[in-house]
């Protein structure tokens, strides 16, 4: 495979090596996901206690150290397989979900030279393949459904390498943090949101979707240009004669029920992900786990700025849920029923929007109005309606719908 740009930005987080032209797992590591993936009557991994064991042994191979995993992560692995679900479900999991997703792992390097060789091809010329997507660098990741899982299956593997994924405004991507909760005074919720994930393992290795999702970083330029909508000020705002849309209000339902075609808003961090690796259940939290393919942007999607948005189209929902925070519980499966658009993508538009964090009195002041305002905007506007002559603008939001 020819190291290209896009990739080169974002090998240095995957747990894979380049050797030659091509991306390969470490010997040792693709010797230990073949021997898992024959089942546990080979592998011995027929519990959460052996799970962890042989997480450790393939961190070790993957020169990670396991001792900079969260704490109690590896005693969460086996109360939460040996414990914490019946013995029919742990039995399944280890002697069907395990090798399968130890296969699909296998699978990685071909998937992701695949994913390459198409990437450019997919979505009218514009650039689609992996790679970090930073702050102020509008664009647009597609990925198979497939893809997607194999990148999770590392997550629940922690087979990611975290060195330097802060420093570079990146949360974390392995489930260490989410399985470290034995000793949390509330762990329920914890417990409840591994459920819906582990959930999502058993039916994509049962019946592997086929379709597509597209994660874009949308941006309001901040300086004028006379092609693009920029990043509009007090006055722009108050001289505007633009009305404003039609809407419907609703009394009841989620935002993930929603019948027709609006945009779901995801009241984020500017963490894309919030803490859905870790001890919270709020509205973001929810939605990544009862839809897990929202995990993988957290992959390559560092901070939100001020005018940023992320729009994400195609994620299936798989789990149903009740409750919210401290009362959220996973209740069992979810048949995603939405069309598919020209890509191959679920009819489903999520809006990644963070407001500012505890501004008190001061979010009634202007800088901080025009802040919300136009953090929104960036959000909700199709950008590629708004531009004049130009195709495909280096500096412009490069939103691709039917």
């Amino acid at each position: 495979m020819e190291q290209r740009t896009d990739l080169r930005s974002i090998l240095q987080y995957l747990p894979l090596v380049a050797q030659s032209s091509s991306l390969v797992w470490p010997p040792s590591v693709e010797e230990e996901l073949q021997t898992m993936s024959r089942g546990p009557s080979e592998s011995m991994v027929n519990s959460g206690e052996a799970l962890a064991l042989h997480i450790t042994n393939i961190q070790k191979s993957l020169s990670l150290n396991a001792s900079d995993l969260a704490p109690y992560a590896l005693q969460g692995y086996a109360l939460f397989f040996d414990k914490k679900i019946s013995r029919e479900e742990s039995a399944n999991f280890f002697g069907e979900v395990v090798p399968a997703l130890c296969r699909l792992l296998l699978q990685l390097p071909s998937l992701l030279e695949k994913h390459y060789q198409k990437a450019d091809h997919v979505l009218d010329g514009v650039t689609s393949g992996l790679r970090l997507l930073g702050p102020q660098e509008a664009g647009i990741v597609l990925l198979s459904q497939e893809l997607i899982a194999a990148l999770l299956a590392c997550s629940l593997f922690c087979l990611f390498p975290e060195v330097d994924r802060r420093l570079n405004n990146l949360q974390g991507i392995n489930f260490d943090e989410l399985f470290s909760f034995p000793y949390m005074r509330d762990c329920t919720k914890q417990e409840n949101k591994i459920k819906c994930l582990i959930h999502y393992f058993g039916r994509i290795c049962r019946c592997m979707p086929t379709g597509f999702v597209s994660f874009e970083r949308k941006i309001l330029p901040l300086e004028y240009h006379p092609h693009f909508v920029s990043y509009p000020e007090a006055d722009s705002w108050a001289n505007s004669v633009t009305p404003l849309c039609s809407i419907e209000v609703h009394t009841s339902g989620a935002i993930e029920d929603q019948p027709g075609e609006a945009l779901e808003v995801d009241f984020a961090d500017e963490f894309f992900g919030g803490l859905t690796l870790s001890y919270d259940t709020l509205q973001e939290e929810i939605r990544f786990v009862i839809n897990p393919e929202l995990i993988a942007g957290m992959i390559f999607l560092p901070r939100m700025d001020a005018n940023e948005a992320i729009e994400i189209v195609g994620v299936e929902r798989f789990s149903c849920y009740t409750g919210y925070g401290p009362s959220f519980q996973y209740a069992g499966d979810y048949t995603d029923k939405k069309d598919l658009d020209i890509f191959k993508r679920r009819k489903t538009r999520v809006i990644a929007i963070d407001a500012m964090p505890g501004p008190g009195m001061g979010q009634y002041k202007l800088d901080a109005l025009i802040r919300e305002v136009n953090k929104a905007f960036s959000g909700y506007m199709h950008q590629c309606k708004y531009k004049i002559g130009v195709k495909h603008h280096p500096e412009a939001s490069s939103s691709v719908r039917p």
